[in-house]
């Protein structure tokens, strides 16, 4: 087994630690992250609250594109808030608190931009790959993945107020 990916799962699965980069984020130290992770702001579907979730960046089509996987499939709380509302907000690198569009990409699309993530980051897919395994007790044979479409022009460094 892994070490690396038996530690990812251990922070994956102890509410406490996936929690904690949040609070960098909040504090406004993201960057340390680059643009690997970043933070997504979504409403609760229910209770309307802001709700924080930190993800890794899977895809980067362009400028004012980034996207997302759920790990833990269509089930994960923050999936289907998005589902109920795509308005979201990012923090990423440097970035904090920018508005979003979200939208869920279709199976083929999704496969797509895993199969060039493995290509393009092999260490880092099998990492996450394992970590996702251990932590749904099952094979990973298609995530669900989102796009973010970034409501900020690409030079900008904070965020555009809402309309």
């Amino acid at each position: 087994m892994d070490l690396l990916a038996t530690v990812a799962h251990t922070f994956l699965t102890t509410p406490r630690l996936a929690r904690a980069p949040i609070a960098l984020y909040r504090r406004g130290l993201g960057f340390v992250f680059g643009e690997r992770l970043l933070m997504l702001e979504h409403r609760g579907r229910v209770s309307g609250e802001p709700r924080q979730v930190v993800l890794e960046v899977v895809g980067h089509p362009s400028a004012n594109v980034l996207v997302v996987a759920s790990g833990f499939g269509p089930t994960a709380q923050w999936y289907q808030n998005l589902q109920h509302e795509p308005k979201c907000r990012v923090s990423i690198g440097w970035r904090r608190d920018s508005p979003a569009l979200a939208r869920m990409m279709d199976p083929d699309e999704a496969r797509g931009v895993l199969a060039r993530y493995q290509q393009e980051h092999p260490q880092a897919w099998k990492r996450l790959r394992s970590a996702i395994e251990q932590s749904i007790g099952r094979p990973v044979t298609e995530l669900p993945l989102v796009e973010l479409t970034k409501q900020w022009s690409p030079g900008r460094t904070t965020a555009m107020a809402d309309d």
